[in-house]
């Protein structure tokens, strides 16, 4: 009888919520049936999101529609900063080097992955720890209305029999529009004569004077001029075609072609060092902002599209970014000497 009493007593694993050993040697859990490890009270106090581009550009309004839609779910304030320059490397070096506690987000864009390689800035995606990722814009190859070129075989079959005549504008040397059409050049076996501007917008107005052939920036960039019907476009450079955009095919379905595409996107990160339950705790919350029906309205009213991925998968999407461009820029003659 003691025997089983003294058994009995060795088997009882808490008292007064204190923990002890059983009777197998083993470490049992506290009354509260929980570890002894609590999980990090996160946020306690508001949240700064980096912008790395001017209030008023695209990134900058997706990046605000997206903190309102954050706060319902981190339960903070969260504060756009705008730190712009050197194509967006002023702001992420400065995301990068915040302290890594959880309360500076930054938003990462598709310069993050081709910066280092143009020799431009020593940031990569391994200066962050990404949260995730919200929108993704494919190139479109668009072209002025009264264009010869009706279809993309006629545009890319006239750019094959006459290489370097056709001028395509872009947002800049080295800018991701200028590499999504370098992308084409090497997909399809063309030759362009490529024209650089300042961003976009400019290369649209060019396109619209009749100083270049055509452009290969995003659909919501054109959406406007090709709906009043003073643009076409041919094509869109993705695997899907694009909702704001309707008729509109693919490369693929256009031509049969198919090749890595390039486009830019959107996403968020936090400094390398931050714990990963503060990170895992960001992710959550802001990647059920992405799915938040009043930011899903900012994006359909914009033409912009969404593309939500979680830390993880974004993770990877940078990775496989950074090594794309990793091999391409050197190609073009771009890469830092």
């Amino acid at each position: 009888m003691m025997r089983q009493k003294w058994k009995a007593a060795l088997a009882v694993t808490a008292i007064m919520g204190m923990t002890v050993l059983t009777a197998c040697g083993g470490t049992a859990p506290t009354s509260s049936g929980q570890s002894a490890a609590s999980k990090v009270e996160f946020p306690t106090k508001p949240i700064s999101l980096i912008v790395p581009f001017a209030a008023g550009g695209g990134t900058d309004t997706t990046a605000r529609a997206l903190a309102k839609s954050a706060e319902k779910y981190l339960k903070q304030p969260v504060t756009v900063i705008n730190k712009t320059g050197g194509g967006g490397s002023v702001g992420m070096t400065e995301g990068s080097n915040a302290k890594s506690d959880g309360y500076t987000v930054t938003v990462v864009t598709v310069e993050l992955t081709t910066l280092s390689h143009l020799g431009l800035s020593p940031i990569t995606h391994q200066s962050f720890k990404p949260v995730g990722m919200m929108n993704y814009e494919p190139a479109a190859i668009t072209v002025r209305a009264d264009s010869p070129w009706k279809t993309m075989k006629e545009f890319l079959d006239y750019a094959k029999a006459n290489p370097g005549q056709v001028k395509l504008g872009n947002s800049g040397t080295g800018a991701i529009w200028h590499l999504a059409a370098a992308g084409l050049e090497k997909g399809t076996g063309t030759k362009f004569n490529h024209i650089p501007f300042e961003g976009a917008a400019p290369a649209i107005t060019a396109l619209l004077g009749g100083h270049v052939d055509a452009v290969p920036v995003s659909p919501p960039e054109v959406k406007a001029q090709v709906e009043s019907g003073k643009l076409r476009t041919l094509a869109i450079l993705d695997d899907k075609p694009a909702a704001v955009l309707p008729g509109v095919k693919t490369l693929k379905e256009e031509t049969g072609i198919e090749f890595s595409y390039i486009g830019t996107w959107r996403g968020l990160g936090v400094p390398k060092d931050t714990p990963d339950e503060i990170v895992q705790q960001l992710s959550d919350g802001f990647m059920k902002a992405v799915e938040d029906e009043e930011f899903k309205d900012f994006m359909k009213k914009n033409g912009l599209t969404i593309m939500a991925k979680d830390a993880k998968s974004f993770g990877q999407h940078l990775k496989d970014n950074h090594d794309k461009f990793g091999k391409l820029i050197p190609e073009l003659g771009l890469a830092k000497k």
